[in-house]
């Protein structure tokens, strides 16, 4: 046998059918060498398990040979297949099933792929790496299909990263249906970050180009005082709209400072991949 396909006797029972299911789920399946159903399931079961590579145990129990086992669990016909987490039985059918209904059951209750980026992300979160936490976040929020708690997790770690346009953006995308005590905590944050990124320097700033526009020395310090502030977006439309207008602004300062801050938000971030295409447009 290996770490993920076992034969349940009397003597391992407790150990893989109880303590067991507490680190992982237990699929046990009760057969007997008469039942011809229990051919076709077992193979199929085999194959699920060796293909989830130990994400859940297949406990194997012969009936004829364990029926004080198979007695103890309220088996009644064969093959009956058994799902037992935390100790206690949560699921389960009775007679041959299709691999898709069985691997329906097991997705109930396996790991989902994206699991592992959501704990990195929480835990980039709570060191307070809001930056860091993006990328995994992202990842398990595109691979859920955008799935309602994910979509939280990243907006929180959005809002924290100061990149509120983009939080907006996702929350904007929420359902009427799923708009949440989480949600409407997470837009009054929003507002909150809002608010308080909006510092009498840049305010000031803010007056100046709105004054003269033409002014790109201004709109090239605004550019950093949003960059400061962890406004990217804000702080790259400005640092863009000067290039188009001076490509050496500054004595390339201007450019340097855009190619940082792309290289700041890091490989992959679809922020860092839109403004890259339109610094290479200027340029090319």
């Amino acid at each position: 046998m290996t770490d993920y396909i076992a034969n349940i006797n009397e003597t391992n029972a407790s150990a893989l059918l109880i303590e067991e299911s507490h680190k992982r789920p237990v699929v046990v399946d009760f057969w007997a060498d008469w039942c011809e159903p229990c051919k076709t399931l077992m193979p199929l079961l085999e194959k699920l398990a060796s293909e989830y590579q130990g994400a859940f145990l297949l406990a194997k129990v012969n009936a004829d040979e364990q029926p004080g086992i198979a007695q103890q669990l309220g088996v009644r016909s064969l093959p009956t297949v058994m799902v037992i987490q935390g100790g206690q039985p949560v699921d389960g059918f009775a007679g041959a099933q299709s691999e898709q209904f069985v691997r329906e059951m097991l997705q109930k209750y396996l790991p989902k792929p994206w699991d592992k980026l959501v704990q990195q992300g929480v835990e980039a979160i709570e060191r307070g790496e809001f930056n860091e936490a993006l990328v995994p976040l992202r990842q398990a929020w595109q691979d859920s299909n955008e799935q309602h708690d994910i979509t939280l997790t990243y907006a929180h770690a959005l809002i924290e990263a100061l990149r509120l346009d983009e939080a907006e953006a996702l929350l904007g995308n929420v359902r009427l249906a799923d708009q949440d005590a989480g949600y409407e905590q997470l837009r009054a944050q929003l507002e909150i970050k809002r608010e308080a990124a909006k510092s009498p320097e840049i305010t000031a700033l803010e007056q100046q180009l709105a004054d003269n526009p033409d002014d790109l020395d201004v709109r090239y310090q605004l550019g950093v005082q949003y960059t400061n502030t962890g406004q990217f977006r804000l702080a790259m439309e400005q640092l863009i709209a000067i290039l188009q207008k001076d490509l050496n602004h500054g004595d390339g300062a201007t450019k340097r400072m855009l190619l940082d801050s792309i290289a700041s938000l890091g490989k992959g971030d679809p922020l860092a991949v839109e403004y890259q295409r339109k610094l290479y447009s200027l340029l090319y």
